[in-house]
């Protein structure tokens, strides 16, 4: 199985970096309390010093959007409207300890982080504009079809996990109580994006229970190869 980005992206997006891990055995038994604590406190000590419309990381994915013709202020980034999210309430909502930890994770850097259930995405995942018969659940289970050119994380049986790229996930592949095989993506678009997101990727492999395997992808090696465990 293989993840990789279509090269409409990498040449549309010549700015992004981005890593991958796969894991499997993971059964939810991650201990996060630590590590989201001192996430938060990073968040925390950035916000402090101005909203998170105003960090580089951020902007360079509103720049992103704007590429694609999404006004960035109505369709943000996922670590945007988490950062939004924090700020307003203080706090992360309490979810599966695997998301929860993406999640803190997403706000410390001020970085996309989507954490995907292996078991329902068919066989190869592909970032690449939508053909419009895709079909996407909301995590209210609702069906949804993206438009024409949308980006959206796509499986080899049609699934669309993502809208907008990295607006909003799936509910099809969210994880939840009996997920043991995870697919993280991380995406950065800010420069100095290759370093954070390695340092991403070495934060989470060590916060995880059980062996895992890394990749960073660029324009000249654009696919995550995997051996899936089902």
């Amino acid at each position: 199985m293989r993840f990789r980005h279509s090269p409409e992206i990498w040449s549309t997006f010549p700015e992004l970096s981005c890593g991958v891990l796969h894991a499997a055995g993971v059964d939810g038994v991650v201990e996060v309390g630590p590590r989201l604590d001192r996430y938060a406190d990073t968040a925390r000590a950035r916000l402090a010093g101005g909203p998170e419309g105003g960090f580089p990381e951020i902007q360079a994915w509103r720049r992103a959007f704007a590429r694609m013709g999404l006004p960035p202020t109505r369709y943000r980034c996922a670590a945007e409207s988490l950062l939004r999210r924090f700020r307003r309430d203080g706090a992360l909502p309490a979810l599966h300890p695997l998301v929860e930890l993406g999640n803190a994770l997403s706000i410390g850097y001020a970085v996309p982080v989507a954490v995907l259930d292996l078991d329902r995405i068919a066989r190869d995942l592909t970032v690449r504009p939508a053909t419009g018969a895709e079909t996407y659940l909301t995590l209210g289970g609702e069906a949804e079809h993206p438009e024409p050119g949308e980006v959206v994380f796509a499986d080899a049986a049609g699934g669309a996990h993502s809208r907008r790229w990295t607006h909003r996930q799936s509910g099809a592949s969210a994880v939840r109580p009996g997920t043991t095989e995870v697919l993280v993506v991380i995406e950065a678009m800010h420069a100095g994006g290759a370093a954070t997101v390695r340092r991403m990727l070495t934060e989470l492999a060590d916060a995880l229970p059980v062996p895992s395997r890394t990749g960073l992808l660029t324009a000249d090696a654009p696919e995550f190869a995997y051996a899936a465990a089902r």
